[in-house]
């Protein structure tokens, strides 16, 4: 049934209504919609080719990468200005780029718009209400539930009810601490409905964390849920927020609980605490804000923050146009379509493709409370994409690696059919090649690596596959430049280096739609963080290399180039090479001290569940392979073998925080047991 209705969804055009909130004005006051790159004057009412009809942004002829590139680096205005006609605007922008200050580009200058109704309310009126909007699928409480976008509609707008009863208007902020559930995504669309900038928070996260958070954002309400469910036990959420807002100086006017289904019910002993159900019983629905294009629709800080916390500030068209975009050119999918991102909503993968880009796009998104082993196998990944009919997915190589340390074979994946995956990509850390070819091997389709941060919320670099590029890049590449992007290599005396040489990633000012448009309450630490170091450019803090066809390769952070005896060598690249032996599933390279070349590496291997070999024979056939690799210059010869490795909980190894574990002297301190 499902399927039924998502090609009905893609091969039959739909009737706009009307919707007074997003009808602009143009010069002699007649009524003036912007929509889909269609204008047309008809009182709001959609004209094509003689009838009234929902027109894909895909419409258009087909750029190619080549085209594309080239128009948003030379013709950047003309470019981004056909690209907002995919989006819904009540009042169109009067100029398409204020460059007055790089570090601050300003889009859309006087356009407004609503990223809600972009997301929800547009495809509603356009006619594709009963397409699903959301399948949320929890392997860890055995449940799985499809929200229609009429059912989103109607969710969101009465929650933002909800929260325009506790006093939650444009501007105000609101913090957001939940699990993987849809009522994160109700409260994320929610706020954004209102004009509210939210702080989606990865629920779970310590009281001490989170209390820096809202000391720093000042919440005006807070929204949490009960429980977040691990596989294995529960994560109770109230006493992690109430020891928050102790620690907290600012209090919020009111905390909302989402009491979880077949769970005890929970509330909070401060008083400031409200009863989701109960006040979504008697909520009045909320229409769409309007807001400027530059109007923030959240703040998300970055992982690891230490000392002042920084959180990312998007924009609301900037962001609404980019993200649109690359649905179709760069990931190439077509509206109705499943996609899914797994991910988190805390991190910014989550809310750029779980939450807005797919709504945006009209695509239906998985919404994955589970891990990629575990729950209840590692054959859960291939169970979502075939049960679900996923068309692309998104998740991260630290995913694939669990699952194929657990799993050499992939026996558990071959129980399920994926006749409807095209495309699987990956980002959030350097994918070695060994990794990539048995995704490959292992899901049937193409995999493609891309490169992005927090702070650009979408591709940097990728295979824009939508766009004509290659579905076989060259091994070990995150792909070319994407339009809007004009990405440099350069040393530190900013030149550019040769093809293939070790440098500084940076990109030419100014930054496409989209990318981060401050810090939280701090401009200025946003300015010398990105853009001192190279002035005119924005330091992307990674390193790494391009090819003679424009190929980008993205080693490491810019700090995890090691000198050892005056040869600048990647982290990454050594990683590549340990990684290429059939015994290791993971590895971290990191510089060891040595009063002869400065530094040394040392790899923190874990092998494969089953692996066989004599850890000696391994550590010899290491060496070997990382001299034949790399050279003799890598000095290569220490190796640990280890259990596991830490990560970030975006997946990331800590090298830095390795490095210093096995460059300092510790004093290990045992422990006593003692006996009643």
């Amino acid at each position: 049934a499902r399927s039924d209705k998502r090609s009905h969804a893609q091969e039959h055009s739909f009737t706009f209504a009307r919707s007074s909130c997003f009808r602009g004005l143009d010069g002699s006051g007649s009524r003036d919609w912007w929509q889909l790159g269609l204008k047309v004057k008809t009182g709001g009412i959609w004209t094509v080719n003689g009838g009234t009809r929902w027109v894909s942004s895909s419409a258009a002829r087909a750029q190619t990468y080549d085209e594309a590139f080239r128009g948003a680096r030379e013709e950047l205005e003309r470019f981004w200005s056909q690209a907002a006609r995919g989006v819904s605007w009540c009042t169109r922008w009067e100029k398409t780029l204020d460059n007055t200050h790089a570090v601050f580009p300003k889009w859309f200058v006087g356009g407004e718009l609503n990223m809600c109704f972009n997301a929800v309310d547009r495809h509603v009126e356009a006619g594709r209400g009963d397409q699903p909007a959301i399948i949320h699928d929890s392997p860890v409480t055995g449940t799985k539930q499809i929200i229609t976008y009429r059912e989103l509609q109607d969710q969101v707008s009465r929650l933002a009810g909800v929260l325009v009863k506790h006093g939650v208007k444009k501007g105000d902020l609101v913090v957001i601490y939940m699990p993987m559930i849809p009522q994160a995504m109700f409260t994320m669309l929610a706020c954004a409905r209102l004009g509210a900038p939210h702080s989606l928070i990865f629920g779970g996260f310590a009281s001490k964390e989170l209390s820096i958070r809202i000391d720093h954002a000042k919440p005006k309400l807070l929204v949490t849920a009960s429980f977040g469910i691990e596989p294995g036990r529960r994560v109770a959420y109230i006493p992690l927020v109430e020891k928050a807002l102790e620690l907290s100086s600012y209090k919020p006017h009111k905390v909302l609980v989402y009491s979880r289904p077949g769970m005890e019910r929970v509330s909070m002993s401060s008083g400031l605490g409200l009863d989701w159900d109960e006040e979504m019983t008697s909520a009045q629905p909320q229409e769409c804000v309007p807001v400027p294009a530059d109007h923030p629709l959240y703040v998300l800080y970055t992982s690891g923050t230490t000392g002042t916390p920084k959180g990312v500030v998007r924009d609301t068209g900037g962001y609404a146009v980019m993200l649109n975009w690359t649905m179709s050119n760069v990931y190439g999918l077509r509206p109705g379509e499943v996609w899914w991102a797994a991910s988190d909503l805390g991190w910014v993968v989550g809310h750029s493709y779980i939450c807005y880009a797919p709504l945006l796009h009209g695509n239906t998104t998985v919404l994955y409370e589970g891990k990629p082993v575990g729950t209840p196998d590692p054959g859960a990944f291939f169970r979502v994409m075939s049960e679900h009919g996923t068309a692309s997915v998104f998740t991260a190589p630290t995913a694939i690696r669990a699952i194929r340390q657990q799993d050499p074979q992939a026996a558990h994946g071959k129980r399920y059919i994926l006749n409807r995956l095209r495309s699987l990509f990956v980002a959030g850390e350097r994918c070695d090649i060994e990794t990539l070819e048995w995704a490959k091997k292992s899901f049937g389709v193409p995999v493609l690596d891309h490169w992005w941060q927090t702070e650009s919320g979408s591709a940097i670099t990728a295979s824009c596959i939508g766009l004509g590029n290659s579905l076989v890049p060259p091994a070990g590449t995150a792909g070319k430049p994407v339009p809007g992007y004009n990405v440099m290599v350069i040393n530190d005396e900013m030149q550019p280096v040769k093809p293939r040489t070790l440098g500084n990633i940076v990109v030419k000012l100014p930054l496409p739609p989209g990318a981060a448009q401050s810090l939280w309450q701090n401009a200025k630490l946003f300015e010398e963080l990105y853009f001192t170091k190279f002035p005119g450019y924005y330091d992307t803090m990674d390193a790494g290399y391009a090819d003679e066809e424009g190929f980008v390769y993205i080693m490491s952070r810019s700090d995890d180039v090691m000198n050892v005896a005056g040869h600048r060598l990647s982290s990454g690249a050594l990683e590549e090479s340990v990684l290429q032996h059939p015994s290791v599933v993971d590895c971290a390279v990191v510089g060891l001290e040595d009063s002869l070349k400065g530094h040394v590496p040392l790899a923190l291997c874990v092998l494969q569940n089953d692996y066989q070999q004599n850890p000696d024979v391994v550590v010899k056939e290491l060496v070997k392979l990382v001299r034949d690799t790399i050279g003799p210059v890598a000095a290569f010869r220490k190796v640990l073998f280890v259990k596991a490795l830490p990560k970030t909980r975006s997946g990331k190894i800590p090298r830095s925080s390795l490095a210093n574990l096995v460059n300092v002297v510790y004093t290990i301190v045992p422990f006593i047991t003692f006996k009643s």
